[in-house]
């Protein structure tokens, strides 16, 4: 789990203090967790903002509320505070974070990302394109973006349905329909 430094609680009590608002905690999270875009993320938490499902941990002077799906990302994440000229510097360092972690009781968002960023996007790259997850919604549906060469691209139709959906709808039974919002208009990095 994740550890907090003593430099780091000083300065986060700190942090919290300013806010002027009572019950103010703190929020870890992993942002694309187990992808080579992970990133990781510690923001303020007012009360009413914490979900049902975080894990909670009390520190002296303040609460950390830990996003449970990227409590597996963050084995060994380090916050730590280090004072210089300038004052200081927060870091946060997660060296799991970008390790896949996916198994069939994983979150299927993950599942998706785990598939576009490890199976897809290799073959995508070669063009000069990439594909992303903008949401899943009404459980089964996916919704993605095509970025780069793929963008405006005459075959993003072929590709979309010959080579993402036919992956993720064979390894993912759950989802039912892959569907693309990217606007095609724009022509100017197009592969073809």
């Amino acid at each position: 789990m994740v550890t907090i430094t003593e430099s780091a609680q000083e300065y986060l009590t700190e942090l919290l203090e300013k806010q002027d608002c009572e019950g103010i905690s703190v929020r870890i999270f992993i942002l694309d967790a187990g992808t080579p875009k992970a990133e990781t993320c510690i923001s303020f938490c007012r009360p009413g903002e914490e979900k049902d499902d975080d894990e909670v941990k009390q520190y002296e002077n303040f609460k950390t509320f830990i996003e449970l799906s990227s409590i597996p990302f963050l084995e060994e994440a380090v916050v730590d505070f280090a004072k210089d000229s300038m004052g200081g510097q927060l870091t946060i360092k997660a060296p799991n974070s970008r390790l896949p972690m996916i198994s069939d009781d994983s979150p299927i968002e993950d599942r998706v990302n785990y598939i576009l960023y490890n199976e897809v996007n290799p073959g995508l790259a070669a063009h000069g394109g990439n594909v992303s997850l903008e949401e899943i919604f009404e459980e089964n549906v996916a919704v993605l973006r095509f970025g780069g060469g793929c963008q405006g691209c005459g075959m993003v139709d072929v590709t979309l349905k010959n080579g993402v959906e036919k992956t993720l709808l064979e390894q993912i039974p759950q989802l039912k329909e892959v569907r693309d919002v990217t606007d095609h208009t724009v022509k100017e990095n197009a592969y073809y």
